[in-house]
């Protein structure tokens, strides 16, 4: 009780000095959340901007002029790829601020001693997440509009019939921008939910991650992400038959892929801790090894929502390289004329612009794993620091936090390619299943999948460059601080 009376002296006087002030923007881990959301933002209004442009130069040419499908499929890709965007931004977001609450404990259980109510502390918390929202959405608009710009002057640069007059104010960009500041709120207000739980005892600890045991019990949430799961693969299959008769099956298999996905988000530290377990044992039997395994599976929220970012970006990048690459095959089959290869240029070069389009999701994903691992390392400044007082070299402590790196990649990454390429190929076979193909136009019936080994081996080295970049801060922080100040920390 005494360390929470002496605790709460030092508390109450900071948050006077800060209060009417934005002092928490510079709490480690909110820059990165300003930046995914500006990242979301930008993106977004550059596909708005990009989507227009494309339209006005359809209707300028005179021989397309007079048919809006194209503008409208592109369109509709717009949407499509935003929302994707937008929904790694916010679970990026969510992830980040139960981090960041998980940090908090010890502060929001002291405000609970003198009077506050976890509804306020939440509500404190919810708000700070609008305004990262709002910001970052204000830095993406300016961004974007200024990539769009350079854009449309190369544009019209290049293109014959591009159009007279373009203008970069359209009403559509008010959609990525008042999207990702909501989104980012609603995210801070999901990934706030555990103050209600914080109870003022905790003012005698330090930063509080579930453990496993306290995971498993936490049985509605986990049925919760099992049913989505389940009807989400049910969903899948009836695309797939549905897509023997109908392209529209890719419709039924589109719900299914963001009903099991949401599942397997909402259920991460139930599938991702046996994923961890088979990836530890590949870092060999060293004590540095074993902790950092164990220190992955010992709170599978804090792992799992760092692994969970990447799964989403690998998966994202391989199912669009599978769906094309199996779409693309089934078409080639059709032709055995010499420099047939040639005829699927459009569509290789369409390729390349969707895997750039949504390597900017994996991007955003990739900012939210820095910036958790960042975060983990400063709120364990006491374990750290009891494993440096211990014996434990400094150099030791760096590859222990490499490893924990290194092990949750690996594991984001195994799964992520092979969500990808399950939901790349059901992607393919509920759009194409029923499409007549040569030589007696038939329905094509199977299609069968096929995977790009090139992407395939770009996704594997980027993710181990991320690992190394994502290590860097954190292996620093993880040494800078002498035993014995770490032990003392808050």
């Amino acid at each position: 009780m005494t360390a929470a009376v002496g605790a709460l002296a030092t508390v109450v006087p900071e948050t006077r000095s800060t209060a009417g002030r934005l002092a928490w923007l510079r709490e480690r881990g909110m820059g990165a959340s300003v930046l995914v959301a500006a990242l979301a933002a930008a993106f977004g209004v550059v596909l708005v901007e990009v989507t227009a442009y494309i339209g006005a130069t359809l209707q300028a040419d005179p021989f397309l002029g007079d048919s809006g499908t194209l503008a409208v499929v592109v369109a509709i890709l717009s949407v499509l790829l935003t929302a994707v965007a937008m929904y790694v931004a916010a679970v990026v977001t969510a992830n980040t601020f139960s981090t960041i609450i998980a940090g908090r404990t010890r502060r929001i259980a002291l405000m609970r001693l003198i009077g506050a109510s976890a509804r306020s502390q939440r509500a404190e918390v919810t708000g700070q997440g609008f305004v990262v929202g709002v910001i970052g959405a204000v830095v993406g608009l300016l961004i974007g509009v200024g990539f769009s710009a350079v854009g449309v002057a190369i544009g019209d640069t290049l293109l014959a019939g591009a159009p007279e007059s373009f203008s970069l104010a359209q009403p559509g960009v008010a959609l990525p921008v008042v999207g990702v500041a909501l989104t980012t709120w609603l995210a801070a207000h999901i990934g706030s939910r555990r103050v209600l739980t914080v109870t003022p005892l905790q003012a005698l600890g330090g930063s509080v991650e579930r453990t496993h045991e306290d995971v498993t019990r936490r049985t509605g949430r986990n049925v919760g992400a099992l049913v989505l799961i389940i009807s989400g693969t049910a969903l899948l299959a009836l695309g797939v038959v549905a897509g023997l008769i109908t392209p529209l099956g890719v419709v039924i298999a589109f719900l299914g892929g963001v009903l099991s996905f949401t599942g397997i988000v909402t259920g991460a530290v139930l599938v991702m801790p046996p994923v961890l377990r088979l990836v530890g044992r590949m870092f060999g039997r060293s004590a540095t090894a074993r902790l950092a395994a164990e220190n992955a599976l010992r709170y599978p929220e804090r792992s799992s929502r760092m692994a969970i970012g990447v799964v989403m970006g690998v998966a994202l990048v391989t199912m669009f390289a599978v769906a094309l690459e199996s779409s693309k095959a089934l078409l080639m089959r059709q032709t055995d004329e010499p420099g047939s290869a040639e005829m699927f240029a459009p569509m290789d070069a369409f390729a390349s612009i969707m895997m750039v389009l949504v390597a900017v999701s994996a991007v955003i994903a990739a900012v939210g794993l820095v910036n958790l691992l960042t975060i983990g390392v400063v709120q364990r400044k006491r374990e750290l620091g009891l494993l440096r007082a211990i014996g434990l070299t400094g150099a030791q402590v760096r590859r222990m936090v490499l490893l924990e790196a290194l092990h949750i990649t690996v594991a984001a990454t195994v799964t992520g390619l092979v969500l990808g390429v399950a939901y790349g190929w059901i992607a393919a076979q509920s759009l194409l299943g029923s499409v007549p193909v040569l030589p007696d136009f038939e329905p094509a019936g199977l299609v069968v999948p096929a995977v790009p080994w090139l992407p395939v081996v770009v996704i594997v080295v980027a993710t181990a460059l991320l690992t190394v970049i994502a290590a860097v801060a954190p292996t620093r922080l993880a040494t800078r601080v002498a035993p014995v100040e770490a032990l003392a920390a808050d």
